[in-house]
């Protein structure tokens, strides 16, 4: 019996998905749980496996096309099995990578103007942007590459890393126009997709407010280095020591462990599951460190190392970034000294934490100059008050600037 390969929720907030590439072709036999693709999901790249055995008889979608959650991709039957019934109800064709819109032709010249001469032969790519890998676009930028210039012998012409590789960046000839005419329109990954719905859905409805206080780091600095200096495991970096102590200040503070169900209802939860905000190749995952309260620094230390080097990998599964409970976003490494977060829903809070700065401080009377680091809450209102949220970081000050409290 025919066997139709849906695109499937890969997902818990995925709603279409990018077929990069088939492992099977047209012909292939294929038996249940094989790999038929690999596809870019809003989080990682999945595989799609097959739900049945036979031959792949029909694939409706190649490569590079996106395709909604619950859409029809192929079909597995046997080799003699009448497929036109599954063929002609299909439905509509998956839409490829949307094409840019042209910008507008220039003004039509003056009756006195003389007529322009005629225009070169468009590049490549024109009319549209350059399909290319995202490593394919990291190399090209690392060696001042125009992509324009590249030709792409991936799929549909997309431009993958040996096509990058086997070319030779060239500064263009003296009085040459640029290739890209000035701009590139970048078609949107579904992981960025998915940010810019969730950002909306986020600083939209939810009333935000933000909490900010400063750190003397001085003792959490001390503390970092003498842990260090044992060479036992991994080493420990502030923000293990961050992460350490805010799933110590959760357990305190339940009411910020919390999130809004949008019913009438808040949950309040006994453990902490810590959202750790990962920078990626192109936008932004949070891993979850699961049971964190109950973890030691240097777990920590180690679990949160993998987990950002999976996400930068694209290989986290769904179970690695969903049910946190609260967010933990650290920019302090690119020199930034205080940003507002925009809190990950249905979570109730974030702590946006940034760099270590040496300050002057007055301090007993005398001034001094301390290690500082600025560090800000930022609230659901609906679910977090003004001093609940304050006594909160109160907590987590006071732990930073006393490790040892950590450890009670």
């Amino acid at each position: 019996m025919a066997t139709k390969v849906f695109m499937e929720a890969l997902s818990p907030t995925m709603e279409e998905g990018k077929l990069l590439s088939w492992h099977k072709q047209e012909g292939d036999q294929v038996t249940n749980g094989d790999v038929l693709a690999e596809v870019e999901t809003d989080k990682a790249v999945m595989e799609l496996q097959a739900r049945g055995a036979g031959v792949l008889r029909k694939v409706f979608a190649s490569a590079g096309a996106t395709v909604e959650v619950g859409n029809i991709v192929a079909v597995i039957a046997d080799a003699d099995e009448d497929i036109e019934a599954i063929i002609a109800g299909a439905g509509a064709a998956p839409k490829p990578a949307a094409a840019k819109r042209a910008p507008p032709p220039p003004a039509a010249a003056s009756p006195a103007t003389a007529p322009a001469p005629a225009a070169p032969a468009p590049p490549p790519h024109a009319g549209g942007r350059v399909k290319a890998s995202p490593l394919a676009r990291r190399l090209a930028q690392e060696r001042g590459l125009d992509l324009v210039a590249v030709r792409g012998s991936g799929p549909g012409g997309r431009v993958v890393k040996r096509d990058v590789e086997g070319a030779a960046a060239a500064p263009p000839a003296p009085g040459a126009p640029l290739a890209a005419g000035g701009y590139e329109d970048i078609e949107l990954s579904q992981m960025r997709k998915t940010i810019a719905r969730r950002l909306v859905e986020s600083i939209g409805p939810i009333p935000h407010f933000f909490l900010t206080t400063e750190v003397d780091m001085d003792q959490a600095a001390e503390a970092r280095e003498a842990l260090n200096a044992l060479e036992a495991g991994p080493r420990i970096s502030y923000n293990d020591i961050i992460l350490k102590v805010v799933a110590a200040a959760l357990r305190q503070h339940r009411e910020c462990n919390a999130w809004w169900l949008g019913d009438g209802t808040i949950r309040l939860f006994n453990e902490v599951h810590l959202s750790m905000a990962v920078a990626v190749e192109d936008g932004l995952i949070t891993p979850v460190i699961r049971n964190a309260h109950l973890k030691s620094l240097r777990e920590i230390a180690l679990e949160s190392r993998e987990l950002a080097e999976r996400a930068r990998e694209r290989k986290l599964t769904p179970e690695d970034y969903t049910g946190g409970t609260f967010s933990v976003s650290n920019l302090g490494m690119f020199e930034i000294d205080q940003f507002t977060g925009v809190i990950n829903p249905p979570e109730a809070g974030l702590l946006a934490v940034g760099g270590i700065t040496e300050r002057p401080v007055v301090e007993g009377g005398e001034l001094v100059v301390q290690q500082r680091m600025r560090v800000t809450m930022s609230c659901d209102h609906r679910v977090i008050d003004g001093a609940t949220g304050a006594r909160f970081l109160q907590t987590v000050k006071r732990m930073l600037e006393n490790p040892l409290a950590i450890v009670y």
